[in-house]
């Protein structure tokens, strides 16, 4: 008998009581109803669109019992394929750990495989039992000549098919978990469906098919959940010093799953009756091979060391291996990395998935939110707040494919938009970025679409703006490629500078146009030191010009020695975490990039004679050093004299270094040769004058962009940091000196840092002019730090190296007067910012200033 459903409000605050329901699933089950309600008895396909990990389960089986309720007796759930099937049928069994309680009516479970034996027999014969059909979607769809469908297959016992049961019926609903997969076979599942003529088909899904955009009746974006706390806050963790390997990628997800480890540990200490959860990593692979691969890396030494702990997940996993994969929530599970293809997408609900690692480009931001869906639930239910805050973040380990990740995370918060679409191979994965943009990998991205066009005023009054029908990379200062530092900021003429943004032909200059829309900003806000920052007394100097002669014969075994005392120990590296935060005001959500505490990653290590080798060359490489038998003998004995700095004897010449301390011995070793033949050709000598900085106050722009969630722009000002004595701070040079100032401003080791402007009246005499080195730094022993940062392709240079030698020498000058305290010299290239990563220490090491 055909049933008429309505709209009940006592009813739905019921059910939703009984089940428990969150908001957002309340709030869809009304929904749903209500467009049912509206459909007056026709049939309609209707979509709940809710975000991974908020609860699509609960949604289904409190919409089954809210149906029961009022007098429908058959409801078809319709599944993807036989791992959803599987994860359905224990949420209707009162035994598996994933059933749902709640319900009212307890339904009749019946699939293509139980409806033949006398209990499902009976059911189906009574007309007042709750009848809910599990099907997955190639037992829906007529069988071809190929296959056989045992829902459409006739049985004896029972005298009919079960698929021309349902069509005798005339309660039926259909109800689709992960709707989006069926427009796949959207033609053949759409005449399945039709042909049981049923009342209704209630679509559930996460990512909904562009198709279906029109039939949604309730949407819940992930930016929403994880504003509302109802799902983790998602980490994109990264390397700054360019290693994208996938053994590396694999090594640092191990590294974080161990500290994840420690994180829930410490939190079920501290937590009177929280269960005990292990964190597992989830990988992502390519293709089956490329997963098996990946599982025996993974079950290598230094990296989780266990193939029993390893479970591989593909089209020809084993029963076994599934079994596995279904109890992997369980504390006795030996599982720690689950490595899949595309097995796993969508439906594998569990809450204790930690780390992620893509080792496939994410070809969509339907892939993305599908793979970071698998780590979103919550592992204790709730948000813990507890710290380390790790325990409500699920890690995504992404060194080659940040970019685009934080390029898509305002999809987080909304979804409904036709994307441009993206080219990808057989296997599904990117073959490039499409038209997603490419941010700096060491700025998080803004929300850069929706920033107003930046202006820039000159020292002549001038205002330099693109031209309407100019390149977008013009219109809005897209970074499509990495600026080198092109211009020599550190000298100043007398000619006065207009600044422009792009090619200067793209662009026109407005001569003192004051419009009714110019007249109507905000004016600029007067500002001066941030407060509790400090004056620096800065010591001013003038210097004169020597020359010598140089050979390796001047670099004495004593300085080779000192400088290999600073790689006695280990460098570490470290991975930098970017949460992508979500803050709700109202109805609208938004996307915030939030620097979290750097994690220690792990390194490869290299054997003493491999480094001695790659050493000697080093010396022996630098442009000054001729290649004569004296200089490589002399080049052995520096060599010699710098492992014995660096703690090398004799009964450590099977010791293994680092990466990073290899690396950055490399780097000391040609510094030290560097300084050397610098010192050969200039010598200054300084007298020193006082001045106090900053000059204040400052005008700051009311339009001024904000450093940690917005992108470089060239003489911008920017606003926000933690640690800049002044309240903005604008850059020429996003690798050098916009890097700079973001490690300064991550690093514990600081205390302030100060922008040193062209034109002040901080810097240092030359031959060439005055020098205006780039930072001042104060840490927080109280030392001083004069920093340049300079291009690679400028590093040598003869004027850089004037101006370097000048600055050491002011820097010893300084010290040996004895009355301003203690300055340093740090001269760092985009190589030495980029090896350091967010690492002051690490800069240190590289730079290695006197």
């Amino acid at each position: 008998m055909p049933v008429n459903i309505t709209y009940d409000d006592g009813l739905l605050d019921e059910v939703a009581a009984r089940f428990d329901l969150r908001d957002p699933n309340k709030r869809a089950l009304e929904a749903v109803v209500k467009a049912i309600e509206d459909a007056g008895g026709a049939f309609r396909e209707l979509v709940a669109d809710l975000a991974t990990g908020v609860g699509k389960t609960f949604l289904m089986s409190s919409l089954i019992d809210y149906l029961a309720q009022q007098g429908v007796r058959h409801i078809l759930v319709v599944t993807p394929g036989g791992v959803i099937q599987g994860k359905t049928l224990d949420n209707f069994d009162a035994a598996s750990a994933k059933y749902v309680a709640g319900a009212e009516h307890e339904p009749v479970i019946i699939t293509p495989d139980n409806f033949a034996i006398s209990s499902a027999a009976t059911a189906l014969t009574n007309p007042h039992e709750l009848k809910v059909f599990v099907f997955n979607v190639q037992q829906l769809i007529k069988p071809s000549v190929k296959a056989s469908r045992k829902v459409r297959k006739h049985n004896e016992e029972f005298g009919d098919d079960l698929y021309t049961y349902l069509q005798n019926t005339d309660d039926l609903f259909v109800i689709s978990d992960e709707h989006h997969v069926y427009n796949e076979n959207a033609a053949a599942f759409s005449s399945a469906i039709r042909d049981l003529q049923p009342n209704a088909l209630i679509g559930l899904t996460a990512t909904p098919d562009k198709a279906d955009y029109d039939k949604i009746v309730f949407q819940y974006s992930l930016g929403e959940a994880i504003a509302d706390e109802h799902v983790k806050v998602p980490v994109i963790v990264y390397r700054k010093d360019g290693t994208k390997d996938e053994r590396t990628q694999l090594a640092d997800a191990c590294q974080l799953l161990r500290i994840k480890e420690a994180a829930y540990r410490q939190y079920e200490q501290v937590a009177p009756g929280a269960p005990r959860v292990n964190p597992v990593l989830f990988v992502v692979a390519s293709t089956i091979e490329h997963a098996t691969e990946v599982g025996q890396i993974l079950a290598s030494p230094g990296f989780i060391g266990d193939p029993k702990a390893i479970l591989e997940i593909t089209a020809q996993s084993s029963d076994e291996a599934l079994a596995a994969l279904a109890s992997v929530e369980s504390p006795d599970s030996p599982i720690r990395a689950v490595v899949s293809v595309n097995k796993l997408r969508e439906g594998w609900d569990v809450k204790n998935i930690a780390v992620i690692v893509a080792l496939r480009k994410l070809a969509s931001q339907t892939l993305t939110e599908q793979i970071l869906g698998r780590g979103l639930r919550l592992p204790y239910g709730k948000r813990t707040q507890f710290p380390p805050t790790t325990v409500d973040q699920v890690d995504l380990v992404a060194h080659d494919s940040y970019q685009q990740l934080l390029a898509q995370k305002d999809v987080l918060r909304q979804r409904i938009h036709n994307p441009a679409p993206i080219k990808v191979d057989q296997q599904g994965a990117a073959t490039d970025a499409g038209d997603l943009p490419v941010p700096d990998p060491d700025v998080p991205t803004g929300e850069r679409p929706n920033a107003p066009v930046p202006k820039q005023e000159t020292n002549e009054g001038q205002l330099h703006v693109p031209e309407p029908d100019a390149p977008a990379e013009e219109q809005l200062d897209l970074p499509t490629q990495v600026d080198s530092e092109d211009t020599d900021r550190d000298t100043v003429e007398t000619s006065s500078t207009t600044f422009t943004w792009g090619d200067e032909d793209g662009g026109g200059t407005l001569f003192g146009v004051e419009t009714e829309e110019r007249t109507k900003q905000s004016a600029p806000e007067v500002k001066g030191r941030i407060n509790g920052a400090p004056q620096i007394r800065f010591p001013r100097r003038s210097a004169q010009l020597t020359y010598g002669p140089f050979s390796l014969s001047d670099i004495a075994d004593g300085d080779a020695e000192t400088a290999g005392t600073r790689f006695i120990q280990e460098v570490p590296t470290f991975l930098v975490r970017d949460a992508l935060e979500a803050k709700r005001t109202g109805d609208d959500v938004s996307i915030r990039v939030t620097p979290q505490k750097h994690a220690e990653a792990q390194q490869m290590l290299t054997g003493i004679d491999t480094i001695r080798m790659e050493l000697g060359q080093a010396v022996l490489n630098h442009p000054g050093v001729q290649k004569t038998q004296t200089e490589k003998n002399a080049a052995r004995r520096i060599v010699k004299a710098f492992f014995k700095g660096a703690g090398v004897t004799t009964t450590t010449e099977t010791a293994e270094w680092g990466q990073i301390r290899r690396q950055q011995a490399t780097y000391g070793i040609e510094d030290l040769i560097r300084q050397a033949y610098a010192r050969r050709r200039r010598e200054m000598q300084y007298s020193l004058v006082p001045v106090t900085l900053p000059i204040e106050p400052v005008l700051v722009a009311p339009d001024a962009l904000d450093a940690y969630n917005d992108p470089f722009a060239k003489h911008m000002q920017f606003t926000g940091w933690q640690r800049n004595i002044m309240p903005s701070a604008a850059f020429d040079a996003k690798t050098t000196e916009w890097s700079l100032a973001h490690l300064l401003d991550r690093e514990p080791a600081i205390a302030w840092w100060l922008r040193v402007h062209a034109k002040g009246p901080a810097y240092i005499p030359t031959k060439d002019g005055n020098y205006f080195p780039d930072f001042i730094a104060l840490d927080t022993e109280g030392g001083y730090w004069l920093i340049e940062g300079k291009s690679n392709k400028n590093a040598n240079d003869a004027d850089v190296l004037l101006k370097r030698e000048a600055a050491e020498h002011w820097a010893r000058s300084v010290r040996d007067d004895g009355s301003y305290g203690t300055w340093r010299y740090v001269f760092a290239t985009e190589s030495d910012i980029m090896q350091a990563g967010s690492s002051w220490a690490a800069l240190l090491v590289a730079t290695n200033p006197e």
